[in-house]
C-alpha cells in the first residue's frame, strides 16, 4: 500500500531527499518524438530554470539535478533551521510569489488587524505557511504543475502531463548522498546520450563545471591586493553557485549541514570523473589513488561502489544508508522491511 508523502519524510532521519518525476506513459514530452519527429526538448530548460525560482523561494537547496526526455532527477536539503529563523513578513513575501494571498493577510500588511482573534488566525496562516515552504511535496506540486500547464498550453490539450505520484528517496548518511548524486548528475552517461560530463546538458555537473571554469579564468585576470582579498577569493572558489547547494569540506552531515555539502568540491570532480569513465567505457581497472582515498575516507567498499552508482534506481527504493539506519527509518514509517540492504551491507565496508 502507498504510503503518504508526510510519513515518508522524516528531518530527525536526515534532511536529503532524492526525488523523481516521470512524464505519462514515458513518452517523451521533453525530448524527441520518434513518431511524429517534433523535439521538445526546450521544455528541459523549463524545468531546470523552475527548479532554480523555486529554490529560492522554498527553503530548499538543490544538490543535483538532471533532466532526461522523459523524466527528471533531484536531490533536496531541506534547510529547517532557516526556515524556522525567518521573520513572518519574509514568510508571507515568499508565499505571495506563488500563490494568491486572503483578504485577512493583505489587512495584516496594511496594519489595520486590530482584534486578537484576527492575530490569532493571521499566526496559524502564517505558521501553516512556514511549513510549507520547507515541504518537499508542495516544492515538487508548484513544479510540476506549472511545468504541465506551460507544456497543455503549447499542445493545445488537457489532461496528465506527469504520472501519478513523485518517488522520493530518503538519503540517510554521507555516503548515501554521495552515491545518488553521482548517480543523478551521470544520467545523461549511463543512457548514453553524453560522453562527457561537460557535454551533459541539463545537469547540475554541467553547471558545476561550467561555474567552476569561469570563475577560475576571472581569477586568472586579477591580482590580489591584500591577504584579505585572497581569503574572500578562497570562499567563493568553494561556493560554486547560489542556486546549486555548494560544497563545504569533509565534515558530517549532522555538523551544519545547512551550510553545504559534506565533500570538498576537488574529491567530487575527481571521483565523478573516474566513475563516469568506467561506467561509460565498462572497463573498471585498477582505481586511482587519487580516487582511493575519497572512498576509504566513507567507509565504502571500493568494489561495489559502481555498480551501486551504476544501477542505484533499481537496487534502492524508499531509503538508502548503512543497514541499522534503514532499520530504525523502516520503523518510523512501520515498514518491516526495505529494499536495498542487501546491497547496503556490501557497499558500506
Amino acid at each position: 500500500m502507498t504510503k503518504a508523502r508526510e510519513q515518508q519524510i522524516y528531518l530527525s532521519a536526515t534532511s536529503y531527499y532524492h526525488c523523481v518525476a516521470r512524464c505519462v506513459r514515458r513518452a517523451f514530452l521533453c525530448g524527441k518524438d520518434a513518431s511524429s519527429g517534433q523535439d521538445y526538448s526546450h521544455r528541459k530548460e523549463w524545468i531546470v530554470e523552475k527548479i532554480k525560482t523555486l529554490s529560492g523561494i522554498f527553503a530548499l537547496d538543490v544538490c543535483a539535478y538532471a533532466v532526461m526526455s522523459n523524466h527528471y532527477h533531484i536531490v533536496l536539503h531541506i534547510d529547517a533551521e532557516s526556515a524556522e529563523n525567518w521573520s513572518d513578513e519574509v514568510v508571507i513575501e515568499r508565499w505571495l510569489q506563488l500563490f494568491k494571498g486572503n483578504m485577512l493577510i493583505d489587512r495584516y500588511q496594511r496594519g489595520e488587524i486590530k482584534t486578537k482573534a484576527e492575530l490569532i488566525v493571521v499566526n496559524e496562516i502564517i505558521v501553516t505557511w512556514r511549513t510549507r515552504l520547507m515541504d518537499i511535496s508542495w516544492f515538487m506540486r508548484c513544479l510540476n504543475e506549472s511545468i504541465a500547464r506551460e507544456a497543455n498550453k503549447e499542445d493545445n490539450c488537457k489532461g496528465r502531463f506527469w504520472e501519478g505520484r513523485f518517488k522520493s528517496q530518503a538519503l540517510l548518511d554521507e555516503t548515501a548522498l554521495l552515491t545518488c548524486m553521482m548517480y543523478v548528475d551521470l544520467n545523461p552517461i549511463r543512457a548514453g546520450i553524453n560522453t562527457t560530463l561537460e557535454g551533459s546538458d541539463f545537469t547540475s555537473i554541467q553547471e558545476r563545471l561550467f561555474t567552476f571554469a569561469q570563475q577560475k579564468n576571472q581569477r586568472k585576470t586579477k591580482k590580489a591586493k591584500t591577504n584579505k582579498a585572497k581569503s574572500n577569493t578562497a570562499t567563493k572558489e568553494n561556493k560554486i553557485n547560489g542556486e546549486l547547494l555548494c560544497f563545504k569540506g569533509g565534515e558530517s552531515l549532522a555538523n551544519d549541514a545547512q551550510e553545504g555539502l559534506p565533500f570538498s568540491l576537488q574529491d567530487y570532480f575527481e571521483l565523478i570523473d573516474w566513475t563516469g569513465r568506467v561506467i561509460r567505457d565498462d572497463k573498471k581497472g585498477a582505481i586511482p589513488s587519487d580516487v582511493l582515498p575519497i572512498l576509504q575516507k566513507l567507509g565504502v567498499n571500493e568494489e561495489e561502489w559502481v555498480g551501486n552508482v551504476n544501477h542505484f534506481g533499481r537496487r534502492f527504493y524508499h531509503v538508502i544508508g548503512a543497514v541499522e539506519a534503514m532499520r530504525q527509518y523502516s520503523d518510523k514509517i512501520g515498514q518491516w522491511w526495505m529494499q536495498g540492504m542487501g546491497c547496503s551491507r556490501k557497499l558500506y565496508a
